[in-house]
């Protein structure tokens, strides 16, 4: 039995998200050129697993037999208060809770609403190879910047996006968008590190994102000495460009930031034991990068000045 588009958006809007379209599950090897030139570069880092699940991230089919239907959904998370400039900076996403907890659990309740089986669906927020922009570009809620965010005409791009695939059809499918970037370069021009080397194409070996969050190893110097004040994640080539200039505080309770995240000073932050950092980030995607690397970015943002050499004493 068909599930009922207008249906699917009124219960989506209803659980506050942001945008909600549908493309119909269908293999697309078109991207598999796209995906395998920039993994020939090695542009993913230290990200390995970008790499593994081939078949899976262009066959719908190859996670959920019998894909028919994949409903996208974008769930905003700009914040309403924000950390003063001065503060060591903390990505807008990583604010709140745990995005993977918050945004599943709406899912869920979406799809039980609409009175849709386990068997029938996958549920998905960041948590198995899906290629979630693709998707999200397809079911028509936006299109994939040059930074290669997705962005939402009229919102921008501060939005999580998750999905479910299901066997289930639509009596409705969306159509893709076309890109409104026009000849804008602003995100290019601004990527502090140079990880933005042309429109779509990010080197993670560079990306301040990456090599605060996800790497494992040191900040290479030369990268180090370019990070400004970001300590987790970086967030420039979003708020540069001039779609977000349309982007409004999120309604969701569970990501607006405590006044502690808001006002943790790098004093505060020199002094942080693991076990405040355990209390003051319990349920955040700041733990992603575990203390280590939190005060690896400290280290790298404030290094400790060489010690000047002692005045020798005179010779007798």
């Amino acid at each position: 039995m068909q599930l009922a588009t207008s249906q699917i958006k009124e219960q989506a809007r209803r659980l506050g998200f942001e945008a909600c379209g549908i493309a119909p599950a269908a293999a697309i090897p078109g991207e598999a050129a796209r995906l395998d030139a920039w993994l020939a570069k090695g542009y993913e880092a230290g990200m390995s697993y970008l790499a593994n699940h081939r078949a899976l991230r262009l066959d719908p089919a190859e996670l959920v037999p019998g894909a028919r239907s994949i409903i996208s959904f974008a769930l905003n998370y700009f914040p309403a208060q924000r950390r003063d400039p001065s503060l060591p900076h903390i990505a807008y996403y990583a604010y709140g809770r745990d995005y993977h907890k918050v945004m599943k659990r709406k899912l869920r309740q979406l799809w039980e609403s609409l009175g849709g089986r386990e068997e029938e669906a996958r549920l998905f927020v960041d948590s198995a190879p899906v290629l979630e922009r693709y998707w999200a570009w397809r079911a028509g809620l936006g299109w994939i910047g040059k930074n290669n965010c997705l962005i939402l005409p009229g919102r921008g791009s501060f939005f999580f996006l998750g999905e479910i695939m299901t066997t289930r059809e639509v009596d409705a499918y969306d159509e893709p968008m076309p890109s409104r970037c026009g000849t804008c370069d602003r995100c290019l021009r601004a990527c502090p590190s140079g990880a933005l080397e042309a429109p779509h194409l990010l080197n993670a070996n560079r990306c301040f994102s990456y090599l605060t969050i996800e790497n494992k190893g040191e900040i290479p110097d030369e990268l180090a000495r370019k990070l400004g004040n970001r300590l987790y994640g970086c967030d420039t080539c979003q708020t540069v460009c001039p779609h977000n200039r349309f982007a409004r505080p999120t309604h969701v309770e569970e990501f607006r930031p405590s006044e502690e995240l808001l006002h943790l000073s790098k004093a505060d932050l020199e002094k942080l034991t693991e076990e405040e950092y355990d209390r003051i980030f319990q349920g955040s995607a700041v733990r992603r990068a575990k203390y280590e690397g939190l005060m690896r970015n400290l280290r790298a943002l404030y290094p400790t000045p060489p010690a000047e050499d002692k005045p020798q004493p005179p010779r007798s």
